[in-house]
């Protein structure tokens, strides 16, 4: 049975939702592993994350899923800003609430991230160096290929203006007034950070109660700067790369080269898909299924560890 918890990140009552493990199969001496999980960019945990939270805690792993400041149930102002820095700054600390749970194995701690949640558990699995194991799940990790994928798929005309909003946003920011909000996802041709042709799919499948389909319209000045192939060389635990072959948000390319930078812990697994067709369907069972073979392979040791095992 799962239950809805807090935790303290910077001052703010974040909101999180503990799954304990269903399952023994990969308890050990120090208890059991824990997934930390989180959404990508604007999104919440209630949001397309329960079937893979299900599919985890029945291996035998809790879970602790939880939504970023200014999202969600989670506290914050503004709301609905994507700062790379504090989204960031929120997965330690949800790391180390995690590692306080009953029952959890504090060294076996698994970060999950997709989209631009795949790019922070990179991160934060470099700064935090007892990571056991992390999913990028479809991951934004080089902001500049993301920019050149953007000009590929819809001319330089939509990043100026995406641009634009963007310094709406900041100057009603510096004179103190309202955000001026960005759709997060919309059908193409419109104004929103992410367009893709199965919008009404996603909104309906994907969508929780908490979600709202917009963002702090300063985030598409942010895009650039958020590179989390640059700490790929630091990473001291295996990574499974999960990679959209028809990505349309996260350039494929640049996860292969983050994955080459990674060394011999990173697995790279391509499947013949877009950015959202990993929340719902075929190819989600196919994700977990590789997930979950990935993971109790890396956590499955501490079994032997089990007098009469």
């Amino acid at each position: 049975m799962s239950r809805q918890v807090t935790f303290p990140s910077h001052g703010v009552t974040c909101g999180a939702t503990h799954l304990p493990a269903r399952s023994d199969a990969l308890t050990g001496l120090a208890g059991r592993p824990c997934v930390v999980m989180a959404h990508g960019f604007g999104g919440t945990r209630d949001s397309g994350l329960t079937g893979y939270a299900e599919g985890f805690a029945d291996a035998g792993m809790d879970v602790f899923a939880f939504d970023y400041r200014g999202f969600g149930d989670s506290g914050g102002t503004p709301r609905q800003d994507v700062s790379v820095r504090r989204q960031r700054q929120d997965y330690h600390a949800a790391l180390a609430a995690a590692r306080h749970l009953p029952g959890v194995d504090p060294d076996r701690i698994v970060l999950w991230g997709t989209s631009y949640a795949g790019g922070h558990v990179l991160a934060v699995a470099a700064q935090d160096g007892r990571i056991a194991a992390a999913v990028a799940l479809t991951p934004a990790t080089d902001g500049l290929a993301t920019l050149a994928h953007v000009v590929r798929l819809a001319g330089v005309g939509r990043l100026l203006e995406l641009a634009g909003h963007g310094l709406r946003d900041v100057a009603r920011a510096l004179t103190g007034r309202r955000p001026h909000h960005l759709p997060v996802v919309g059908p193409p041709g419109a104004t929103a950070m992410m367009t893709t042709p199965d919008i009404e799919r996603i909104s309906t499948v994907m969508a929780g109660p908490t979600w709202r389909n917009e963002v702090c319209a300063r985030a598409a000045l942010k895009v650039g700067a958020n590179r989390p192939v640059v700490h790929a060389g630091r990473l001291a635990c295996p990574v499974l790369f999960q990679v959209g072959l028809h990505d349309r948000v996260a350039p494929p390319g640049a996860t292969r080269r983050t994955a080459r930078l990674a060394g011999p812990r990173a697995r790279l697994a391509e499947y013949p898909l877009d950015h959202f067709d990993v929340y719902d369907g075929p190819w989600q069972e196919r994700a977990l299924a590789d997930q979950l073979g990935f993971l109790t392979r890396v956590l499955g040791t501490a079994c032997a560890q089990l007098p009469f095992s």
